[in-house]
């Protein structure tokens, strides 16, 4: 659904970015929700097959929100505490035919997600490289939604988010259903807090198979995460000229010992 910067025309590699943050008003599966309970936040990513809606409010909710919260899409988490509601749901793209976002690319814009919903309003941010392309996108989304320019500025390269260099979802390629299973239930039991919670063994033993097999689910899905983050790793750190670990030190004190 996104496009990256590795992606686009080579005509537009050398020219000035820009980043327009706006929201709009119109007909949308969120907005009479939002409008409805004006202390709910509603954060929408778009995968490849699905929508990931995360719901937050620092209020506890009625019944009657937890009811259409249902009604949004499949629950995968819900908890309701002393700081509030937060759910996450997924559901299908069916309530993006004729999207925003497809006029994005229409304008040569990269759209930067989440699309956030707040108070009947959508509030978007996309980075153009020429300024043109900005305003002409605006004017367009103008013919049939209200829509409030919250901000636009002129941005280097060097400012661009690494979430927009690569999709997200290419971080859990290759991961199989059983390997990202195998990951999330030792993510909630806190086998990756210091210090852990939870052992091997009894990550294993809340699931139907041996314990061998879980350890190697788990194993193979923290090499593929770290593998396909190598990319964003090396994004992050392109431009840093820190040496934390003193790595090159180390190297140039190996040598002299040679």
């Amino acid at each position: 659904m996104t496009g990256t910067l590795n992606s686009v025309h080579p005509k537009y590699a050398r020219m000035s970015l820009y980043e327009a943050s706006f929201r709009v008003k119109h007909e949308c599966p969120y907005r009479e929700i939002s409008e409805h309970y004006p202390d709910l936040t509603i954060r929408e990513w778009y995968l490849s097959d699905c929508q990931v809606i995360e719901l937050t409010s620092p209020e506890s909710p009625t019944e009657e929100l937890l009811e259409e919260i249902d009604r949004l899409g499949t629950v995968l988490h819900e908890s309701v505490d002393e700081s509030g509601l937060h759910v996450v749901t997924q559901s299908c793209l069916c309530s993006l035919e004729d999207s925003i976002i497809e006029r994005f690319e229409e304008f040569n814009a990269l759209y930067q997600p989440p699309t956030i919903h707040r108070q009947g309003w959508e509030h978007y941010t996309v980075i153009a490289f020429d300024e043109s392309d900005v305003r002409a996108l605006l004017q367009d989304l103008e013919d049939d939604r209200d829509i409030e320019v919250l901000s636009k500025t002129a941005i280097t390269e060097q400012q661009i988010p690494h979430s927009m260099l690569a999709p997200v979802d290419q971080l859990f390629e290759d991961v199989t259903e059983r390997q990202m299973a195998a990951l999330r239930l030792a993510l909630e039991s806190g086998y990756y807090e210091q210090p852990r919670k939870t052992s091997l063994r009894e990550l294993a033993d809340q699931t139907a198979v041996a314990r061998s097999t879980y350890e190697e689910h788990l194993r193979k899905a923290e090499n593929k995460l770290l593998t396909n983050a190598g990319q964003f790793l090396r994004l992050v750190t392109a431009t840093s000229s820190a040496d934390p670990l003193q790595v090159a030190k180390s190297g140039q004190a190996e040598q002299v010992a040679d």
